[in-house]
């Protein structure tokens, strides 16, 4: 396994694995290196070196588990900008060129109902990448920017990782189909032009899934960590300034949450903050008007407008 570093000559790395194209393509570097350093490369375009080579030494290795990049130094800005480039790449230059490539494929000979249930498969997963790919560009990336801006939105990384997926395995189920089952004239050199393609992007399609689960995902639960604990650190800041007799306004969406019928582990994920902190909550509202029970909440948040009724959970 070969790290790569700030110091190496980038046009001397590409040569060595000129997979590795697609990285620079997708962080937005144009070619005509000369004779620089990744740093110098990348500082001249405006991209974070430590997320490229971290993304560079992960890909290059072949997606290799053993290689762990430090969280703390990736750059989310850069590594969003790669990833939505991604996007941008399969779902506007290689599924389409893959298709016409098909497409020619199988009109030069073979089963023709075979040859449409082929496209059609191709078209409908094609379809279910774009709706995942949609999904990360309107929730997920969005969700990272409101984190960054220190402003985050009712979301975290978990939701994503538990239903991420890899995109590239009903791709390979294709290739499979095809190199078993499709019957194609000797000679179908277009049609194994077709599958070279699809095996690329099927690899390429595995890095992306394992680029975003062990670069992104770590990336966004250490700001997630940060962004509650600064939180916390604010609100206690905030407590010490009130009465000890007078709710905060933390513990009045902690009241509203309680009556509306909310676990302190769901109120927990709603306010991003922990649950000590909730039951540390639970425990000053208790003391301080002297209410044990939600019921008694209940009725305090009613009457003192924090709920109306129609919201309460009886």
């Amino acid at each position: 396994m070969h790290n790569y570093l700030p110091t190496d000559k980038m046009a001397e790395l590409i040569s060595q694995d000129y997979s590795l194209l697609q990285v620079m393509s997708r962080f937005n570097i144009p070619l005509g290196v000369k004779e620089k350093s990744v740093d110098e490369v990348c500082r001249t375009n405006g991209v974070d070196t430590d997320t490229f080579l971290a993304v560079l030494n992960f890909i290059g290795n072949a997606c290799n588990h053993k290689y762990i990049a430090d969280p703390a130094t990736l750059s989310l800005p850069s590594l969003m900008s790669y990833l939505r480039q991604a996007h941008n790449y399969f779902l506007d230059f290689s599924f389409p060129a893959i298709r016409r490539k098909l497409i020619g494929a199988v009109n030069g000979g073979g089963d023709n109902e075979s040859a449409l249930l082929i496209l059609q498969y191709f078209d409908n997963y094609v379809r279910e990448v774009r709706d995942h790919f949609e999904y990360e560009n309107a929730i997920v990336f969005p969700y990272i920017d409101s984190l960054i801006a220190n402003t985050p939105t009712a979301f975290n990384i978990d939701t994503f990782s538990a239903q991420h997926d890899s995109a590239a395995k009903k791709l390979t189920e294709l290739k499979n189909i095809i190199i078993r089952y499709y019957d194609a004239p000797a000679g179908s050199y277009a049609l194994h032009d077709a599958l070279l393609d699809i095996f690329g992007c099927e690899e390429e399609l595995k890095a992306h899934g394992l680029v975003e689960e062990h670069l992104l995902v770590p990336a966004v639960k250490l700001l997630e960590q940060e962004t509650s604990a600064q939180k916390e650190k604010a609100e206690q800041e905030s407590d010490d300034e009130e009465s000890s007799s007078t709710l905060t306004q933390r513990e009045k969406e902690v009241i509203i949450h309680v009556v509306k019928g909310l676990t302190n582990k769901e109120i927990a994920d709603k306010l991003y903050i922990s649950l000590n902190t909730v039951l540390t909550h639970r425990r000053n509202i208790a003391r301080k008007l002297e209410i044990h029970s939600p019921a008694g909440l209940t009725i305090y948040a009613i009457i003192n407008g924090l709920v109306e009724l129609k919201d309460v959970s009886l």
